[in-house]
């Protein structure tokens, strides 16, 4: 399978590799995890910049990958996952979600998988947590600090959600509140990446 890489400001290197690994290493890392790719006789760390999926079959067509270096900051988008024990939800209130990943900045080594939300303080009606209250890992900041005042997720009252909803036509359901947050078996495991590339 094609893919390319791009090495900060340097010729673009094309390549192609087995689309098995590949697409392996694509649904382990995601976009936020760095990985080892080998052309040849050299080593590139990198991240995946973009993914050509066809959409029918939903099968991976060509990679762009961003070369890294590991002295060096870089953005990435981490996916954000509410804490399993919500209050709000144990006493019928519906949590919904309005934002599912945010922009962080950190070496490549530092860059989380995910990034999961304290959501202890849903308990009542109107309860809301933004950015600003998640707690970044040691070596991750936000890349743009105007994040910080972004709504995660709040509180609702079914009855009242219902009504809203019927005044304009539309139909949101509980789950779709949780609609971000994967089972234990469907979250991502930080597995080290290595793909091995042939230059075209």
């Amino acid at each position: 399978m094609p893919a390319v890489i791009h090495d900060h400001g340097k010729p673009s290197v094309l390549v192609s590799a087995a689309y098995l690994p590949l697409m392996k290493a694509y649904q382990q890392a995601g976009k936020h995890h760095p990985l080892e790719l080998t052309v040849g006789d050299k080593k590139y760390i990198a991240l995946i910049k973009e993914a050509e999926i066809e959409p029918r079959k939903r099968q991976l067509n060509h990679v762009v990958f961003g070369a890294v270096k590991a002295d060096e900051k870089v953005e990435a988008e981490i996916p954000l996952r509410l804490s399993d024990e919500i209050p709000a939800e144990k006493i019928s209130l519906v949590v919904i979600t309005q934002l599912d990943a945010i922009t962080v900045e950190a070496l490549p080594k530092d860059l989380p998988d995910e990034i999961v939300v304290d959501a202890s303080s849903l308990a009542e009606v109107g309860d809301k947590v933004t950015v600003a209250d998640i707690k970044l890992p040691a070596g991750v900041a936000l890349a743009d600090p105007e994040q910080s005042d972004q709504l995660i997720a709040v509180v609702y009252e079914p009855s009242a959600l219902a009504a809203a909803n019927d005044a304009v036509g539309g139909t949101a359901e509980p789950e779709e509140a949780r609609k971000f947050r994967p089972s234990m078996k469907q979250q991502r495991k930080r597995i080290p990446s290595k793909t091995k590339f042939d230059q075209v």
